[in-house]
């Protein structure tokens, strides 16, 4: 497959599986941003099951009150936080490979304690530890995907993190549609684990980020992991003169020299790693951090995360019978609409997405009102259908395109900090006003 009719451009076999392998940190975001959300009468002992076989030694329930599951809940978004914070300076030092790696640590520890949690400290535990592996994993995961896609194609494999983390809620909120009895909540909670072991393993054929090992100094192998990558017969000369472009823009002639030089001695890199306080303070680099932060907190105060975090319980108020089933419905929409439009952004451009996605928010979040107000359910099941698509135009995939292109290699991973903090900041205020 070829995108834009360059050699360059050539989508491979093996470029598919490094994001496949990639964007299952994206996914397991969204498993667990959702786990809780169909299981949760029979986690909180709402509802019992008399018959169900209970794990030994492990309670079938932990009684919880709706505060307390929401705080359960919420505590994923601080561990996130803590991820997101943490993601950008060790991908910018260590690696983007070393980070994605270490992701998977705490989405195998994570799941671990929350299957075998017999009371709330212990699931809160979990939950905290998978936070943290959902936040570093997508802030370095899509620095990853953009560093390796084709220039041509970046808006479309950028996409690709919102995708596979609507996979992830569809994943899990399918499970608890069938698993939401007894002690079987626990199994949705262990099949994290099992993904995040698949995502180690699957990392142990994945090569550190070409980009990355060019701006530190690391030339010849950065040539050929991108020799591979697009093949053995595309000419990537083109694309390894963007590198130069990108990396030393206001370097005159005389003094231009390719990332991919061979370095002279042990000289540092041409760009060296912005600090997350030198990106907010430094007037060349805060302009786009305040887009990227403003773009990232926009998208969770739309609510939209309070749909997929307590959508069953929300939607019993006015869809008692068909609260779950719905949620699973509005889960495959998002999926569907996010794939059928991540051509968009290379097509018509980011801002015409992110405007389209908020005037359709807009309109939809106005019919849900005047569904709910005059009790009109058939609207109010419309309306929210229709705001989640909307949401899948723009505000879900454009964002986590937005730090990788608005700043050069030197600075993105502290620009994708500050954005992917700030989201799980908002994220957190929402999950708190939201819960029920």
């Amino acid at each position: 497959m070829v995108l834009g009719g360059s050699s360059g451009s050539k989508v491979t076999p093996y470029l598919i599986y490094l994001v496949f392998i990639t964007t299952l940190g994206p996914l397991q975001f969204g498993y667990h941003l959702a786990e809780l959300n169909a299981p949760q009468a029979v986690i909180t002992c709402e509802r019992k099951s008399i018959h169900s076989t209970t794990t030994p030694g492990l309670p079938q329930c932990i009684p919880m009150n709706p505060s307390q599951f929401g705080l359960v809940s919420s505590i994923y978004t601080l561990g996130g936080l803590l991820g997101a914070l943490l993601a950008g300076p060790v991908s910018t030092k260590h690696g983007r490979l070393f980070t994605l790696r270490a992701t998977t640590i705490f989405f195998i520890l994570g799941p671990i304690a929350e299957t075998f949690a017999p009371s709330i400290p212990v699931l809160s535990l979990g939950r905290l530890l998978s936070g943290v592996g959902a936040g570093a994993s997508i802030v370095v995961g899509p620095i990853y995907i953009s560093e390796i896609a084709p220039p041509s194609a970046k808006g479309l494999f950028g996409a690709f993190t919102q995708i596979m983390t609507n996979v992830g809620i569809l994943l899990t909120q399918s499970l608890g549609y069938f698993l939401s009895k007894g002690s079987m909540w626990r199994v949705i909670l262990a099949i994290a684990g099992a993904i995040g072991c698949l995502e180690l393993l699957g990392l142990f054929l994945v090569p550190e980020s070409p980009i990355w090992l060019a701006n530190h100094q690391k030339g010849n192998v950065a040539r050929q992991v991108l020799q591979r990558i697009r093949g053995k017969d595309a000419d990537i000369e083109p694309e390894i003169e963007g590198w130069r472009t990108s990396a030393a823009p206001e370097h005159s002639s005389g003094e231009e020299q390719s990332l991919l030089s061979p370095p002279s001695g042990n000289m540092p890199p041409k760009q060296p790693p912005v600090t997350m306080m030198r990106a907010i303070t430094d007037s060349f680099y805060r302009p786009a951090i305040i887009a990227v932060v403003g773009v990232m907190v926009s998208q969770q105060f739309t609510g939209v995360n309070s749909i997929i975090m307590y959508s069953v319980s929300l939607l019993q108020t006015i869809l008692p019978t068909t609260a779950a089933l719905l949620s699973v419905i509005i889960s495959a929409i998002n999926l569907v609409i996010t794939l059928a439009c991540s051509p968009l952004p290379d097509k018509i451009g980011r801002r015409s997405c992110l405007l389209l996605s908020i005037s359709g928010m807009g309109l939809n979040s106005v019919l849900l009102a005047l569904g709910i107000y005059f009790n009109l359910k058939a609207l109010s099941a419309i309306a929210v259908l229709l705001f989640v698509a909307s949401f899948a135009v723009g505000l879900g995939p454009v964002p986590f395109i937005l730090s990788s292109e608005l700043v050069g290699p030197e600075a993105v991973g502290a620009a994708q900090s500050w954005a992917l903090g700030a989201n799980w900041i908002a994220t957190f205020i929402v999950a708190q006003f939201s819960r029920c």
